[in-house]
C-alpha cells in the first residue's frame, strides 16, 4: 500500500513539528522550504489537522504551529485519517436505485462477489490502520532512528528490511 502524497507531506510536516516540540512553534514557511512544497498546499493540510485537533496555532511574533498532543501520543494513523478522510474501504455501490428485486442468479452472484470484495478490503484496511496506530511521531522524530533508516550500512536500504516493533513491511 502506498500512502497518498498529501498524507506523506502531512506526516513529514508533523515529524518536523515533533522534532521542535517544546522548543518553539514552526511556521508553515519553514516547512514549505524544508519540504519544497507550496505554502497554500500546506495551509490546506494544516487546516485539516487543526480540525482533527492534531496541531495548534500560535499567534504573534515567534508564532507558528505546534503539536496538540505529545509526539508519544500522536500516532501516524491519526494524521492519515485527518488528511485522507478515513481508512474505510470504498465499497462499490450496489443500491438498486429504484429498481425492484432481481431474481436473476447472475445478479445475485455479482452482489455476493461485491460483498466478498468489500469485506476483504475492510479487513486489509483495518490491518493497515492497526499497523499505523503502532507508529508514533516520537519514534520518527528520534534522530537515532532517523539515522538508522537513512544509513547506507545496510546492503538494501529500504524499510522492508528494518524490523519495527516486531513488524516489518514483509509481515503483511
Amino acid at each position: 500500500m502506498k500512502l497518498s502524497t498529501k498524507a506523506q507531506h502531512a506526516v513529514t510536516a508533523m515529524i518536523n513539528l515533533a522534532m521542535n516540540n517544546g522548543i518553539r512553534p514552526v511556521t508553515l514557511a519553514e516547512i514549505s522550504k524544508n519540504q519544497g512544497i507550496s505554502l497554500s498546499y500546506l495551509e490546506q493540510l494544516f487546516s485539516k489537522m487543526r480540525k482533527a485537533e492534531l496541531v495548534e496555532g500560535v499567534r504573534g511574533p515567534g508564532g507558528g504551529y505546534k503539536l496538540a498532543k505529545s509526539p508519544e501520543e500522536t500516532c501516524i494513523a491519526e494524521i492519515v485519517i485527518a488528511i485522507d478522510g478515513g481508512t474505510k474501504a470504498h465499497a462499490t455501490a450496489y443500491a438498486q436505485s429504484g429498481q425492484t428485486q432481481h431474481d436473476d442468479a447472475a445478479y445475485r452472484a455479482r452482489l455476493h462477489q461485491i460483498h466478498v470484495t468489500h469485506h476483504m478490503w475492510k479487513i486489509l484496511s483495518d490491518k493497515i490502520y492497526d499497523f499505523l496506530c503502532q507508529l508514533t511521531l516520537a519514534e520518527f522524530s528520534d534522530t537515532s532512528i532517523l539515522n538508522k533508516l537513512t544509513s547506507n550500512d545496510e546492503p538494501n536500504n529500504d524499510l522492508e528490511h528494518i524490523k519495527y516493533k516486531g513488524l516489518s513491511a514483509t509481515s503483511f
